[in-house]
């Protein structure tokens, strides 16, 4: 059974709402960034760019319909700041399937603000009405034989099943039409038994299933859908025996309800069986704390579960949370910044205390150190910030480059012969500029934030101090 529909597990600590804080105690948020239209490849790349560094926060928010940004506000009350992420669901129940604008009507406004949009969808089982309560309608238990005429064409619950996905299309349609990505989430847990399509392990199971809704949803032109997968941390595992191919897949994710938080072995398997995709906490009921985010980096956002917000989290639990360095609030979350700049910029790369980014000496042989030092014209300091994410000096012709493809902290920089390897890789991301190097997941780095001329680059794990922040030229 899942835990969203399981009693509060907390009692609420310290009921205090922002007006009620203690002076100094919550940041105030930044103006929330409008996002433009844009396309389900912005929001890879920016999940992509971040891994390693950053994640983005994110609130689920439950039925009713009519109050589909109930647990957002919940968030801003405690914290001052909305999350970076907001959770839907198109629901079950006939007054929310009626409701179902309302949600999506939310889902724009919210991208609008500068947050991410994921949906979920608890489907009424075909064998039930197309409207249901979650007893007896999501949470219900059908044979073998059911399931296989869901998913086998011409047979009368395959028609149902087809006709209830074909509801939702119109309402998915109005997001893409206004240039809303989705984070698409079907068929969530499908690695437990609460859920009439759950606990079906193999090609037939409820891989086949997931794969039908994407080709059909393809089919319709719905190519604003970022299709996230999805298992439970059972301890059980085996949860690659669900995955319907990377193909079908472009976000994995784990909702962590067995325990607070992933393990590392759950952390190991949610990147192996991503193979290099971004990877998700698609539900929790613990907000992450500090240590938490500074171990499993590579998670890309977390969504903590509706009630389980003020239900298993006391104020200053999700105040830590959401003021913590690592963590992307709304008006923090850069679609298109962390890309490659789209055309080529050559001029000086500022960086700590207004010092440039210098190749040592003017040098321009293999292996010629990359310093920090005080600005001045010249070609020593002169950059090329390309398309391909290289970074070249032109009188050189070479490239910034960790020393021996390293990818551990204290790699240091230098010049190399361009090659387009991951050592000569670079992401610019404009909202904390910082540049990244994605093959390491380590950021460019002034050695011990030292500002004298001379002080060496190097890579390092990415943070928020002025020695990894860099003006690019205009």
């Amino acid at each position: 059974m899942k835990l969203r529909h399981r009693p509060m597990t907390m009692a609420l600590i310290g009921a205090v709402i922002l007006g009620g804080l203690a002076a100094g105690t919550a940041a105030q948020s930044e103006p929330a960034e409008a996002f433009p239209a844009s396309s389900k490849a912005a929001v890879l790349n920016y999940l992509a760019s971040i891994a390693g560094t950053s994640i983005v926060s994110g609130q689920h928010n439950k039925e009713p319909a009519t109050a589909p940004a109930q647990y957002t506000q919940q968030v801003k009350d405690i914290t001052g700041q909305y999350p970076g992420l907001w959770g839907g669901d198109m629901m079950f129940r006939s007054d929310d399937i009626g409701n179902r604008q309302r949600v999506i009507d939310q889902a724009k406004t919210e991208w609008a603000n500068g947050s991410l949009v994921a949906l979920t969808w608890h489907a009424c089982s075909p064998t039930v009405s197309n409207t249901c309560e979650f007893s007896g309608g999501v949470n219900t238990t059908i044979s073998n034989a059911q399931f296989t005429d869901i998913v086998t064409g011409g047979t009368a619950l395959n028609t149902t099943w087809r006709q209830r996905m074909a509801a939702v299309v119109p309402y998915l349609r109005q997001l893409k039409d206004a240039g809303v990505p989705v984070l698409w989430r079907p068929f969530h847990e499908m690695n437990e038994t609460w859920n009439w399509w759950g606990g079906r392990p193999g090609a037939n199971g409820g891989a086949k299933i997931y794969q039908q809704m994407r080709d059909y949803f393809d089919s319709q032109g719905l190519d604003n859908l970022i299709w996230v997968w999805n298992v439970q941390d059972n301890p059980a595992g085996g949860w690659a025996n669900y995955y319907p191919g990377d193909s079908y897949v472009d976000v994995v994710s784990l909702d962590a309800w067995y325990k607070n938080y992933p393990s590392s072995g759950d952390y190991q398997q949610m990147q192996a069986i991503a193979g290099g995709k971004p990877i998700a906490i698609a539900e929790m009921g613990k907000v992450p704390d500090a240590s938490f985010l500074s171990s499993q980096t590579r998670w890309s956002y977390f969504m903590v579960w509706s009630e389980q917000l003020r239900g298993n989290n006391s104020n200053t639990e999700i105040q830590n949370t959401y003021f913590n360095g690592r963590v992307l609030n709304q008006g923090e979350v850069g679609i298109g910044g962390g890309t490659p700049p789209p055309t080529a910029r050559t001029g000086a790369i500022v960086g700590l205390a207004g010092k440039c980014v210098d190749a040592a000496a003017s040098g321009t042989a293999n292996g010629t150190a990359v310093q920090l030092y005080a600005c001045a014209s010249g070609v020593a300091q002169t950059w090329t910030v390309a398309a391909d994410g290289t970074i070249r000096n032109p009188n050189s012709g070479r490239c910034l480059d960790a020393a021996g493809q390293g990818t551990a902290n204290g790699t240091v920089i230098q010049l190399w012969n361009c090659n387009g390897s991951g050592a000569q890789t670079w992401v610019y991301d404009t909202a904390v500029q910082r540049l990244r190097n994605p093959q390491s997941g380590r950021c460019l780095d002034v050695t011990g934030q030292n500002s004298a001329n001379g002080t060496r680059l190097q890579i390092w794990d990415c943070n928020t101090q002025a020695n990894q922040r860099w003006t690019l030229p205009g």
